[in-house]
């Protein structure tokens, strides 16, 4: 039986956001794909995690046994968010850009959950290989060849921090022009923006489906 992670970051609620849109067809897929098997959401905007201080930073560098209870309590958080992703045999991840960056809660996510000696490490990656699906959404494009290509942080921080520290390739499904029918200098951008938007609920269903048959062992779930 195996067991998704959805994570959402969007502000914006339901089918107000376009990420969430994407990764609740993931997960639907998931659930009719392997209809035995889990999906645990963790929505960082209604559950807002704690920024990693001083604490839960020195914590992670101490003998457990010289704890302090503010530091074991801190570190005990961060295990369970660690323990969840590990846990999760697939992930699936809602990434809008915010000012051109990671929505924090987001960051704040990753801050927990890449730890030295157990996520992180030489010999110690233990989310290395797990399959991580990202939905990145954006109200512009900035996709190679567009006037702001080189403003891209989501898709390219995510690429770079994910297998460098985690071990983990993951795979983007992007929703562009998002605000194309809210900002009227982007009217003309319209069909693009709903391509977009069409292609990824049809990229999110096909590989929830792969994904689930593959690691349940399901054939029919194909």
């Amino acid at each position: 039986m195996a067991t998704l992670l959805h994570i959402d970051a969007s502000l914006f609620p339901g089918g107000a956001s376009a990420s969430r849109t994407v990764t609740a067809a993931f997960a639907d897929a998931w659930r009719e794909a392997h209809p035995d098997g889990t999906v645990v959401h963790r929505d960082l905007a209604a559950d807002p995690l704690p920024h990693i201080d001083a604490l839960t930073v020195s914590a992670a560098f101490a003998d457990p046994a010289t704890h302090s209870p503010e530091q074991a309590a801190a570190h005990a958080a961060r295990l369970a968010l660690v323990e969840e992703a590990e846990n999760a045999d697939a992930i699936v991840i809602g990434a809008p850009m915010y000012n051109f960056g990671l929505a924090s809660s987001l960051k704040a996510w990753l801050d927990h959950v890449i730890l030295g000696g157990r996520t992180l490490g030489e010999g110690t990656q233990s989310l290395a290989g797990k399959p991580v699906v990202v939905v990145a959404s954006r109200g512009g494009s900035y996709e190679p060849g567009t006037p702001r290509e080189d403003m891209e942080f989501v898709k390219n921080y995510l690429a770079g921090v994910l297998s460098e520290h985690l071990g983990i390739t993951p795979e983007f499904i992007t929703i562009q022009l998002t605000l194309a029918g809210t900002v009227p200098a982007m009217a003309d951008l319209i069909p693009l923006a709903e391509q977009s938007r069409a292609e990824a609920l049809e990229q999110a269903d096909a590989r929830a489906r792969e994904l689930a048959a593959r690691l349940s062992g399901d054939p029919v779930a194909v």
